[in-house]
């Protein structure tokens, strides 16, 4: 993608600069008269753009924002009825397969929730409904029947207190257990996905699970909001949910955002610099 990217922008005449990710570098983005990008992080003014994978290679995003669900596609709607039956279905299965492979091929419904976590499991961050250990309380309270499968991140460090407080509720409820890991067999077993905004969710269209989301995010369109449902309507409402998880991803990957591997991408990303302004 960086590769398409700087193709594009030399082709209209600009000199290309690679820099460090740093407060230094971002600073000095800020006050250069040129255009820049920031991979992940916020544009620093009005000539910057940040550019993120969506979810998985080769599928990314060029926006204004580095917040999801601030994204064009979060504020559109998944049009149901026009969704391209044969090109869907023919994508869907595809990409499934080449995530997934044979651990796609026959999902089952097991007796579990799977609530993936993200990092300040204590905090309630804007985006959120609540801390991350209080969505796992309230799919204790709620969900009454199932067993709870809570998995850190392995990629975020977790502080004593998270650790204990997270402890301490598995130990006052036997239904919840604490893993890391094993992403892709609990979305094969599990009923659904509970989450803040984690891409376990998103994945788990390819499983045909449903999701309830706490917090905000781009991939919201099938999925159960707390946000707009509350609580206990969303954690009612949540596994029984059987939306078209094919026209949702083909809609989502196919014709919003730009596939790095396909011919047509530098036209994309072209489309995609000149809506934010830029010459090219």
């Amino acid at each position: 993608m960086i590769n398409q990217i700087s193709e594009v922008v030399r082709e209209s005449g600009f000199e290309i600069a690679f820099c460090r990710d740093s407060d230094v570098e971002y600073l000095r983005a800020s006050e250069r008269p040129g255009y820049s990008m920031f991979q992940m992080n916020e544009p620093a003014n009005e000539r910057s753009l940040t550019f993120r994978r969506v979810y998985e290679n080769p599928f990314w995003a060029i926006e204004r924002s580095s917040r999801r669900w601030e994204w064009p596609v979060a504020q559109l709607s998944f049009p149901t009825d026009a969704v391209p039956r044969r090109r869907a279905d023919s994508f869907y299965r595809y990409w499934r397969n080449r995530l997934f492979g044979a651990a796609v091929e026959r999902p089952t419904r097991e007796g579990i929730c799977y609530v993936p976590l993200q990092g300040r499991l204590l905090a309630h961050r804007s985006f959120q409904s609540c801390s991350p250990l209080e969505m796992v309380e309230a799919v204790l309270e709620h969900d009454r029947t199932r067993q709870i499968v809570a998995t850190l991140h392995p990629n975020e460090r977790y502080t004593e207190a998270e650790q204990e407080a997270l402890a301490a509720l598995a130990r006052a409820h036997p239904r919840l257990t604490v893993a890391t890991g094993g992403m892709a067999d609990l979305l094969a077993r599990c009923d659904y996905v509970v989450t803040q905004n984690s891409s376990v969710a998103f994945l788990g269209y390819f499983f045909a699970k449903p999701a309830v989301l706490f917090g905000q995010i781009d991939f919201h369109h099938i999925a159960a909001k707390v946000h707009d449902l509350g609580v206990a309507e969303a954690l009612r409402q949540g596994p029984a949910l059987t939306p078209d998880y094919a026209g949702y991803l083909h809609w989502f990957w196919f014709e919003n955002a730009i596939n790095a591997g396909r011919e047509e991408a530098p036209a994309r990303i072209r489309a995609r610099l000149q809506a934010a302004g830029w010459p090219v």
